[in-house]
């Protein structure tokens, strides 16, 4: 039987229409973490709910569902990476999961998530979990009964189903397999530099930078590495972030730090590749269809990844940008020269806070989150426990204490907007990034003399050809084993990082 095409194109319809009520929310809850008055919060958490559960309603509705499930009957003769056959697969799995969830409980679950990051915020500020303690207890119940719906009739943990949102299919015992594939030869890797030879000296870095200079800097080298400013805008808020608000509207957010440069340039770096990965996704009839929208958070986060470390920490990119630093952060950086700057932004050393780790302990900082918030969903550790738990963690894995909730357990804003199950995403992002860009120096030839030339362009068209332009037509590690020629492996991401600290920090290769 073929394809009902009227059919198809009234379901995509309908899912167009949802995706406007999902981007009106989307965009509310930017304002919110961007500039919306403190007071304004209870009701914004209502609006936002109300937009969230009118989503839902649309996406699961009798009529809706008969005609998805129709359509996968009659998609046989579809090809199932082709734009229409992915669709109605893609639809048809948005469907299954969406329907399983009462919309009282997406309802909940939105207002919850909204006051959490509220909350969360206000917490960290006063650097007091106590302030977040009982809106966590509330939205972790939520997420649990979640994934307890999700997971009814499938081979899925509670824990997997939630994961299943940012990475569909992923399974715990693989994701784990591969992390303790990086994790030994990264820790034996940092053991190595912390006795190695020649150490960086970061004082340079750490010195008063204006911000407003800072801000100015940051959207210069968005715009030059390929974030496209006539579709999006950059933007400050308390934990950075990406978010599409319509196909032509990408917002991307950073933050500042006075006394350490990199926070807020590498920040940026990394959320303009999050920004270039949805503006090189298709737009128009395709918004909001499988064949525009992101295949998984492991993806996007090797395209965010692979642009502030492949890229923004090469010696090849600071060829090209230190002469326009100096000048920005003049007289701060007006003594320092390139090898001392390249080294200090590459420095390696055991910290308290992720979004500013360097390359070789980074993924130490996600297995710990991917630890705790697995036994938070299981019930094996408490809200309560929680911050001796991180701090236990921490001590243990990194040798660094945190003395503050802020630096701590609050340092995050996932679990306040519900979002168990993101973590592990990071990691796999590093992942593919390093093979990614490894295939991408295979294909395209050797990107240093580009980039330090200022030319990003071949790069951004290579991922936009093989990862961006299929959207969710194939799996993430279709996408990876497809650009690459090889499955996920952490060995890329190894070589990578040895093949750079080594020569830094004086180490013989392994």
């Amino acid at each position: 039987m073929a394809l009902d095409r009227e059919l198809f194109e009234s379901l995509c319809i309908r899912a167009r229409e949802a995706m406007l009520l999902h981007s009106a929310a989307d965009a509310l809850e930017w304002d919110e973490r961007t500039g919306m008055p403190i007071a304004a919060g209870p009701y914004r958490a209502q609006q936002v709910s109300t937009l969230r559960a009118k989503v839902h309603r649309i996406r699961t509705d009798a009529r809706y569902g008969e005609d998805v499930q129709r359509l996968m009957e009659t998609a046989g003769d579809e090809d199932p990476h082709g734009d229409v056959g992915a669709t109605v697969r893609e639809l048809h799995r948005d469907w299954n999961r969406d329907r399983k969830l009462p919309e009282t409980l997406v309802e909940q679950t939105a207002q919850a998530t909204v006051r959490g990051q509220q909350a969360w915020d206000a917490a960290r500020k006063a650097d007091d979990f106590g302030m977040f303690r009982d809106t966590l207890h509330t939205v972790l119940q939520l997420k649990r009964e979640a994934g307890e719906r999700l997971s009814e009739d499938t081979d899925q943990t509670v824990y997997e189903a939630l994961l299943d949102e940012y990475e569909p299919g992923a399974k715990v015992d693989e994701i784990q397999r591969v992390f303790d594939e990086v994790r030994t030869p990264l820790v034996d890797l940092i053991s190595q530099i912390k006795n190695a030879p020649r150490q960086p000296d970061t004082e340079a870095i750490e010195r008063t930078f204006n911000i407003d200079r800072q801000r100015d800097f940051s959207h210069h080298v968005a715009e030059a590495i390929g974030f496209d400013f006539d579709r999006g805008r950059l933007d400050v808020t308390s934990h950075p972030f990406c978010t599409t608000l319509g196909p032509d509207d990408c917002r991307i957010l950073t933050r500042y730090d006075p006394h350490w440069l990199p926070s807020g340039l590498f920040g940026t770096l990394h959320e303009a590749g999050h920004g270039m990965y949805e503006q090189g996704l298709r737009g128009g009839e395709w918004f909001g269809l499988p064949p525009g929208s992101y295949v998984s958070l492991g993806i996007h986060e090797s395209q965010s990844r692979l642009w502030e470390n492949q890229v923004g920490r090469s010696r090849a990119f600071w060829d090209w940008l230190f002469p326009q630093t100096q000048q920005a952060f003049s007289p701060e950086l007006d003594h320092v020269s390139l090898d001392t700057f390249h080294f200090a932004v590459n420095a390696v050393r055991p910290s308290l806070i992720r979004v500013e780790a360097d390359e070789a302990t980074y993924n130490l900082h996600i297995l710990i989150r991917f630890d705790l918030e697995r036994r938070l969903i299981e019930g094996t550790l408490s809200v309560d426990e929680l911050p001796s738990a991180w701090n236990e963690r921490y001590e243990s894995d990194l040798g660094v204490r945190p003395d503050s909730d802020a630096d701590g357990v609050l340092q995050d804003v996932h679990w306040s907007a519900g979002l168990f199950g993101y973590f592990p995403t990071y990691t796999l992002g590093n992942l593919a990034a390093a093979q990614l860009f490894k295939a991408a120096s295979d294909h395209i030839g050797d990107l240093e003399p580009m980039f330090a030339r200022g030319e990003f362009r071949p790069l951004l068209d290579w991922l936009r050809e093989r990862i961006h332009y299929f959207g969710r037509c194939y799996s993430g590690p279709q996408l990876v084993g497809q650009a690459t020629g090889s499955p996920l492996s952490a060995d890329h991401l190894v070589t990578y990082l040895r093949s750079k600290l080594e020569p830094l920090y004086g180490i013989s290769p392994a």
